[in-house]
């Protein structure tokens, strides 16, 4: 299969890919823009143009946001909000609303069987990838991932050094 047009810009296109390493694969659009102005989260196909089922519909490729969640989920913080959603009926609730409009989100952009019900993350019983909490997060905004705004909330100002990399084609 070839890659669907996206309708994204080139330069996007540019940055995304030196941000990843490698080109993005089942782009539909870019669903978030860091302070700096470049892309930090891109919304991604159900399914890939190989065929593959991909979950991970909102795909945070920002290195230098990466890299900061990378640490938070190094610290045990997952393991602490999973505890806190097992403790906390509200929270829960919030968390199972969180997955239903992931859900919804990826639906509309496509159906595909194999991953019907399955969100990411670990939403809806489990937080195991904050980095997909907080690409929803971003991209849905506030108050509609609960945890991916803690997450997020958390972060130091990973954009206050400017562009995380330079989109110049080389």
């Amino acid at each position: 299969m070839t890659e669907p047009d996206t309708g994204v810009s080139d330069a996007d296109r540019a940055a995304i890919a030196a941000q990843l390493g490698r080109e993005p694969r089942g782009m539909h659009r870019v669903a978030h823009r860091c302070p700096c102005g470049s892309p930090d989260v891109v919304e991604t196909l159900p399914r890939l143009p190989d065929g593959t089922p991909f979950p991970t519909t909102y795909y945070l490729t920002c290195p230098r946001a990466a890299a900061a969640i990378g640490t938070l989920e190094s610290s045990g913080l997952m393991r602490e909000m999973t505890e806190r959603l097992a403790a906390d009926p509200e929270l829960a609730a919030q968390y199972t609303a969180a997955h239903e409009d992931y859900l919804a989100r990826r639906s509309a952009l496509g159906s595909v069987p194999e991953i019907d019900g399955i969100s990411a993350g670990g939403m809806p019983t489990r937080v195991k990838c904050l980095h997909v909490l907080a690409g929803h997060a971003l991209a849905a905004g506030p108050g509609v991932n609960v945890l991916g705004d803690e997450t997020l909330a958390a972060l130091p100002s990973w954009w206050a050094a400017g562009p995380c990399v330079s989109a110049d084609p080389e």
